[in-house]
């Protein structure tokens, strides 16, 4: 596979698009593909075992989710840099310890986004500062709620599906406060 072409068709504040002109083998082809910094996710479980989620208006899906909170990584930011940052402006609090679970990407077919998904344990309360476009409600559920929320559909979002999904197997081991 060889790229021979990158064209940008948009430069946006969030995310760029290329237009790409692959070649692979004998064949070539072109792929629209939306050029993102990456983002971090960030599980906050306070001590009694709940875990505080955002409920947000998401203008794509046409409705308000319920989402572990997240956000997009500044340019060169270290993910757990910036999941400390998020964890602090969308919940109010700082962490002691934070763990990476994993790292993923989106939508491979079309976006270069990686998700880096942290759990955040021994939470101080601070106070929240949210952008000036961010309308968010923390709210608390525990872990067999979160999960019940899963399988009833009620919780639509990939990455907090995969987070909750992660901490409920026992991923990683440090799941202590967490049933």
């Amino acid at each position: 596979m060889k790229t021979l072409k990158t064209e940008t068709i948009y430069n946006g504040r969030v995310f760029d698009v290329t237009l790409d002109t692959i070649r692979e083998g004998e064949h070539e082809y072109t792929r629209e593909i939306i050029v993102h910094k990456g983002s971090a996710v960030i599980m906050p479980v306070f001590d009694d075992g709940t875990i505080a989620l955002v409920r947000q208006y998401r203008h794509a899906a046409g409705k308000y989710l319920l989402e572990l909170p997240a956000g997009t990584l500044n340019e060169g930011e270290d993910p757990g840099v910036g999941a400390r940052r998020e964890l602090e402006e969308e919940i109010g609090v700082v962490a002691e310890k934070i763990e990476k679970l994993c790292e993923f990407y989106v939508s491979p077919g079309f976006l270069t986004e990686k998700m880096h998904l942290f759990t955040a344990s021994g939470l101080t309360e601070t106070a929240q500062n949210l952008d000036d476009d961010e309308f968010v409600e923390v709210e608390l559920y525990s872990m067999t709620e979160l999960t019940e929320m899963i399988r009833s559909g009620e919780i639509e979002d990939a990455k907090t599906i995969v987070g909750v999904t992660l901490l409920a197997s026992g991923w990683p081991s440090a799941t202590k406060n967490t049933r």
